[in-house]
């Protein structure tokens, strides 16, 4: 029996819901973990999973060695504009018609991309034999996200962890991205499960490293300190800090304000101190909302905007930092779709 078939004969005996923060009956930590403790189904996940490499790795190895940049986009901090950038950022490296640029939402409890990048509320996940197939907004620019395989916008996705994982290891696995240039990881806020599984997977097949976002203010760089903690244990590479909501751009003058005052030096003070590379301020425009909930590229609309310069010269920074490591990537130190929509 192959090993994948062994989990989900496993997962059919579980006898009630995972507990928060399962490792996940795939785990070679199943059943040890403390949050394992007092489960009932510790015993059958610790006794029955057959242990070794995750039999996943080497399909997950092949679908991502077509693509010759990944980057995960981080935050520590909700509402620091991360999935707005990742959008903004897909955009614009997919404004160089010469390259193939993917997005890959994986806030799974609040998938926002498809709107941000235009994608039609009707578009579906298609299987077929080569995988599923992502959604195209531009003819070089395609995304994944959960959000196609919901019934209707306003349904919750309430999983725990295991699921999560299963999720994020179908989209790293199952997903006919093609040859790509670009990969665009979107992920949400904290150093959690998500985390944890995408930093892991994604290092053994090379990634590039990450990109982090953050706002001027202290409350939010504190979160970003523990964000940078994350990636240095995990070991992936830390690309640079980009300093969203950096003032605020007015429509009608193009004059820039100070709305979120950098009280300890922002953005750059911060990575003077972690010796992080600093891409640059993106100043705050409300055109950039409007084009996100219109899912339109806001560098084709407003051009003139003093953002969408800052935001090409971050884009260009982090470009040159990326095509500076070798192609491939480095590092510095069986879903279940029960209420989900996949067409054949």
């Amino acid at each position: 029996m192959a090993p994948s078939q062994q989990v989900q004969d496993v997962e059919s005996q579980l006898v009630e819901e995972a507990p928060e923060h399962c490792p996940g009956p795939q785990s070679e930590l199943a059943g040890k973990q403390d949050a394992c403790q007092g489960c009932a189904n510790q015993e059958i996940c610790s006794t029955q999973i057959p242990k070794g490499p995750d039999p996943d790795l080497p399909q997950i190895y092949t679908r991502m060695q077509g693509i010759r940049h990944k980057i995960l986009v981080l935050s520590g901090k909700g509402g620091v504009g991360k999935s707005t950038f990742t959008s903004m950022l897909s955009w614009a490296i997919a404004a160089d018609e010469e390259l193939e640029v993917g997005a890959m939402d994986l806030d799974i409890c609040g998938p926002s991309l498809p709107r941000m990048l235009g994608a039609s509320s009707n578009e579906t996940v298609h299987q077929s034999n080569a995988g599923w197939s992502p959604v195209y907004v531009a003819d070089n620019l395609g995304v994944m996200s959960i959000g196609f395989m919901l019934p209707d916008d306003e349904t919750a996705v309430i999983w725990r962890g295991a699921k999560k994982t299963g999720l994020i290891k179908s989209f790293l696995r199952d997903v006919d991205w093609g040859a790509l240039d670009y990969l665009v990881v979107d992920t949400p806020p904290g150093t959690s499960d998500e985390h944890l599984s995408v930093t892991s997977l994604m290092k053994e097949v090379g990634i590039d490293g990450a990109l982090i976002v953050t706002t001027p203010q202290e409350v939010a760089l504190l979160d970003v300190r523990k964000e940078i903690d994350f990636c240095r244990k995990a070991g992936i590479k830390i690309l640079g800090v980009v300093e969203n909501m950096s003032g605020f751009v007015c429509p009608g003058c193009k004059g820039v304000s100070q709305i979120f005052k950098a009280t300890t030096g922002g953005g750059a003070k911060l990575c003077e101190e972690l010796a992080i590379r600093f891409l640059g301020s993106v100043p705050l425009d409300p055109r950039i909302g409007q084009c996100c909930d219109a899912g339109e590229s806001f560098f084709d609309r407003y051009a003139d905007s003093p953002a969408a310069g800052a935001i090409l010269d971050v884009v260009d920074s982090l470009r040159d930092e990326v095509e500076g490591v070798a192609d491939g990537g480095g590092s510095e130190n069986g879903l279940d779709v029960d209420g989900l929509r996949i067409e054949d």
